[in-house]
């Protein structure tokens, strides 16, 4: 069931979820992408590894997903910003990306984000 106000994930890197990052705003929706590094059946927390930097993911709302640690997971959803700056992404939807070439995928992140800027600049410059 789709809410009408619900936005698309906007895909980012872990590394870009810190606290100076434009990114990094109560509620946003993101789409992150992170090699499993551990799963609590209990609590349905995941947490997720990019590098050196990791995420806490709530899989509460997910079904039909199997997490194997090690594995390769994207997770849309929204982030919630605890006091302390400890951020947890509330997933929506999850699924395992194994296969996925890391290096390729920020590749063509930056490359995306390079085309939605000259896009803007050109709607700018004609209006």
């Amino acid at each position: 069931m789709a809410s009408a106000g619900l936005k698309p994930g906007v895909p980012v890197t872990l590394r870009e979820l810190e606290p100076s990052s434009e990114m990094f705003k109560q509620g946003a929706s993101l789409r992150v992408t992170g090699i499993l590094q551990s799963y609590d059946v209990d609590s349905a927390a995941a947490v997720i590894q990019d590098g050196s930097v990791s995420l806490k993911v709530d899989t509460q709302n997910l079904r039909d997903i199997s997490f194997r640690t090690y594995s390769a997971y994207q997770f849309i959803g929204e982030l919630l910003i605890h006091a302390d700056n400890e951020a947890i992404l509330q997933a929506r939807i999850g699924r395992n990306v194994d296969g996925l070439d890391m290096n390729l995928y920020q590749q063509s992140l930056l490359i995306r984000r390079q085309h939605e800027a000259e896009l803007c600049n050109s709607r700018t410059r004609r209006a």
